[in-house]
């Protein structure tokens, strides 16, 4: 990976500093910031993020499973997709594309369509189907482990073909915000939790790292208290805590 230009880097700075400035409760937002800083530049039409895990050894033989127990657990989408990017990893079918995010699993790294796959598979009905039909010419994603077991992959969906240095800038982008990737993932109840967060939890999440109160909660999300204080509790219990403080702790020790 290749540093690339001064003034887009200067520009990915900034994107950093502006991302750091977001409180906890704000999350949301940030992922938002960071989809819109990247859209509309070198043909990209759209942005994706998918939380991927790895189910336990139990759940599928590994010579029965395609994604090798990989699977989407959260994802995120800048603008509508029909289908999305997800349901194909649910679904997978035997497609040499399904081999990418799986090399070099446990390491940073970055790839594309156009520099990985041949020139033949943009003609196959798999490529039509899922990428062409949809105005997509390529897409270059970036993957970033958090640990063994989950990690934090971004696409970027173009209408035309992504040069090298584009792909480096994009990977230049998201190889410095560690942290960023860390909370994207604790906000989906993924990397600590013992399950994944149901769209309402998430929401209360983001009011509980505020100052807050249960019954503010719940007037903010039109919830009866009885409720907001389930969802309070699920979450509780889902990361393992007690109390606020002890979930608040979770995003700022950046050391688990």
């Amino acid at each position: 990976m290749h540093a690339p230009d001064p003034d887009s880097q200067e520009a990915i700075h900034g994107l950093w500093d502006e991302l750091s400035d977001f409180d906890l409760s704000q999350f949301p937002a940030a992922i938002e910031r960071l989809m819109a800083f990247h859209a509309g530049r070198d043909g990209i039409i759209n942005l994706t993020w998918a939380g991927a895990v790895r189910l336990t050894s139990g759940e599928r033989a590994l010579s029965d499973d395609l994604m090798r127990r990989w699977r989407v657990a959260a994802s995120h989408s800048l603008l509508p997709w029909v289908p999305p990017p997800h349901r194909i990893w649910d679904r997978p079918e035997s497609d040499p594309s399904f081999e990418l995010p799986l090399r070099g699993l446990g390491r940073f790294r970055s790839y594309s369509f156009r520099h990985e796959m041949p020139e033949a598979w943009f003609h196959t009905p798999f490529y039509r189907d899922h990428y062409g039909a949809y105005g997509i010419a390529d897409a270059a994603f970036v993957a970033f482990p958090l640990n063994a077991d989950c990690e934090s992959h971004f696409g970027f969906w173009a209408s035309a073909p992504l040069s090298e240095e584009t792909v480096s800038r994009l990977a230049y982008g998201l190889r410095g915000i560690k942290w960023f990737h860390r909370h994207l993932m604790l906000s989906h109840g993924l990397l600590i939790a013992s399950a994944p967060l149901t769209p309402t939890e998430r929401k209360v999440l983001a009011l509980l790292l505020t100052e807050a109160t249960e019954k503010r909660i719940a007037d903010q999300l039109a919830l009866a208290a009885s409720t907001t204080h389930q969802h309070v509790v699920s979450l509780f219990r889902k990361f393992g805590v007690r109390t606020r403080a002890g979930l608040i702790s979770l995003w700022l020790n950046r050391a688990k």
